[in-house]
């Protein structure tokens, strides 16, 4: 089974709820059943519901696959970042051929960092969202990478479970400062191996600017990184670089261990310390979330998971297939055998004579003994479960469905077809039906009594 975190059950829980909103409710009398034996308030019996309708329908699957391409896509966006890092290394400092201006390098360092830095605090600030553009492609390449259609709704399903608790921008914000702190520490490894095996030349230039103008900022900039011990030009060797190329090996190191040092103090730590923040605040918040019960998906569910009156009955339209039947897992110590009738006809003696370990379930004739049957095969589960169905009759929806559902409650199940009263026979045709529709459901089926199987558990 399918272990889920507390986040996955509320995240498939608003998927089943945006699926039956868009697409109309589901077929889930059995899933509601199931819900109230397993007891708990509305949140708990909501959430199992869906788990049921979302594992019977492939949701549950989808899923899977959709954290799959969402961990591929991580995959892939760390890939871009340390190949886009190490472009902007290159790209600031050159193949050494020529001098290096230090301002410049430093723009090709951080420029677009600091920009999209600014751009996510201020959309945070004023927007109170963050809708940066990384965090969609993050999440257009999950769905695209999950490659299953049941997934369609679980990227919305996310995306407004979070912004209830306001935790997307949080969420996101850590994908983001993520991605560029790993662009940057890439940038900073290329730029010390470039350092280390290439010899550069630091200039600055200028036209209308004068010499005391970079020293200041030259000075001003390495104000933070010389109290972590990184170097920083003296006035002398400032003034010297604006004149011509430093050939002094000391200049050489000045310039390169200020450059490196900026880069840590104002492009490295900040996105570090933005990611470690976005990540306690998604923790934080995460614990919090639950689900808006005031919704109209959940409210209408409150009478048939917690219901005053309980109430029996098919109202949707047929399904284009039948759901396979799942047996009774081994947890749930099934034990025993039980025969039941579905709507037999008084041209027939029942029950027959029963081996003393097989019970007698009776017939199954109006709503309330389907209820009180079901509720009670889904506390005290069989191992054996044969269901005697006249062949006479047509196998309509809701014969089929009670069939299902009462398989599901078994840990093996056996359809029984009775041969036709004295003087009548069955046809062909309408038996073929039978046949038809019950190997669709995966149940086994038997033209004879199967109380030998009922007694024993073998033929």
């Amino acid at each position: 089974m399918t272990v889920l975190t507390p986040l996955d059950d509320l995240w498939l829980t608003e998927a089943v709820r945006l699926r039956e909103e868009h697409a109309g409710a589901l077929e889930d009398t059995e899933a509601n059943r199931r819900a109230r034996a397993e007891g708990g308030d509305l949140l708990t019996r909501i959430k199992r519901r869906a788990r049921w309708l979302a594992e019977r329908d492939g949701m549950l699957v989808a899923l899977r696959h959709y954290k799959q391409g969402a961990r591929l896509s991580l995959i892939i966006l760390a890939i871009f970042a340390v190949i886009s890092g190490t472009g902007l290394a290159f790209a600031g400092l050159g193949d050494g051929q020529t001098p290096v201006n230090v301002f410049w390098a430093l723009g090709s360092l951080l420029g677009l960092n600091l920009i999209l830095l600014v751009s996510w605090a201020l959309s945070l600030a004023l927007a109170g969202e963050s809708t940066a553009s990384l965090g969609r492609l993050w999440l257009w390449l999950s769905e695209k990478l999950a490659r299953d259609a049941q997934a369609a709704q679980l990227a919305p399903a996310l995306i407004l479970l979070l912004q209830r608790k306001r935790l997307n921008r949080w969420a996101l914000g850590t994908l983001i400062h993520g991605v560029w702190l790993l662009a940057l520490l890439s940038a900073l490894a290329m730029l010390l191996i470039l350092l280390a095996t290439r010899r550069y030349g630091f200039v600055w230039e200028t036209t209308i600017l004068g010499s005391d103008t970079f020293v200041a900022l030259t000075h001003a900039l390495g104000t933070i990184p010389s109290l972590l011990g990184f170097g920083v030009p003296s006035d002398t060797v400032i003034r010297a670089s604006g004149d011509s190329v430093s050939i002094i090996e000391d200049a050489r190191q000045a310039w390169a261990a200020w450059l490196v040092g900026v880069l840590m103090v104002y492009g490295i730590v900040p996105r570090l310390l933005l990611a470690l923040v976005c990540f306690w605040r998604w923790r934080i918040g995460r614990a919090g979330l639950t689900l808006d019960l005031s919704l109209p998906g959940y409210v209408h569910l409150r009478e048939r998971l917690m219901p005053s009156s309980e109430r029996l009955g098919v109202n949707d339209e047929a399904p284009e297939h039948l759901h396979q039947v799942q047996h009774t897992p081994p947890s749930l110590q099934s034990e025993g055998a039980l025969l039941v009738a579905i709507e037999l006809d008084d041209q027939r003696t029942w029950p027959p004579k029963l081996p003393k370990t097989v019970a007698d379930a009776g017939i199954l004739d109006s709503r309330e003994s389907r209820k009180k049957l079901l509720d009670q095969l889904t506390r005290f589960p069989p191992a054996r479960l044969a269901i005697a169905c006249d062949p006479r009759r047509s196998p309509d929806r809701g014969s089929l469905a009670l069939i299902a559902e009462l398989a599901r409650c078994a840990g093996a199940t056996r359809v029984w077809l009775l041969p036709a009263p004295v003087g009548q026979a069955l046809e062909a045709e309408r038996l073929g039906d039978w046949h038809a529709a019950l190997q669709q459901m995966d149940v086994t089926w038997a033209d004879s009594a199967p109380l030998t199987w009922l007694e024993t558990g073998h033929d």
